[in-house]
């Protein structure tokens, strides 16, 4: 089954985030299909780039987001 989760890829005491879709069975930041956008939760306010249509697309195939990945999904403002 795919998700749409969250990979750190920020140093120490400095989260930064990947978007990816990848297997549910898969470690944090192991492989993934398809890198979505970014999070940075360290800017104010909190910087989000997310390919809508891409994520639109992979949740159309089945792929469930996470909790945090939903309200990122929910509350980004469209461009």
């Amino acid at each position: 089954m795919l998700t749409i989760r969250l990979a750190r890829i920020g140093k120490k005491k400095h989260p930064f985030y990947r978007v990816v879709v990848t297997e549910k069975t898969r470690p944090r930041n192991g492989r993934f299909v398809e890198i979505l956008g970014t999070y940075d939760p360290q800017k104010k306010p909190a910087a989000v780039k997310i390919n809508g249509e891409r994520a639109q697309y992979w949740i159309g195939k089945g792929a469930q987001p996470s909790d945090t990945v939903r309200s990122l999904l929910r509350n980004r403002k469209p461009a």
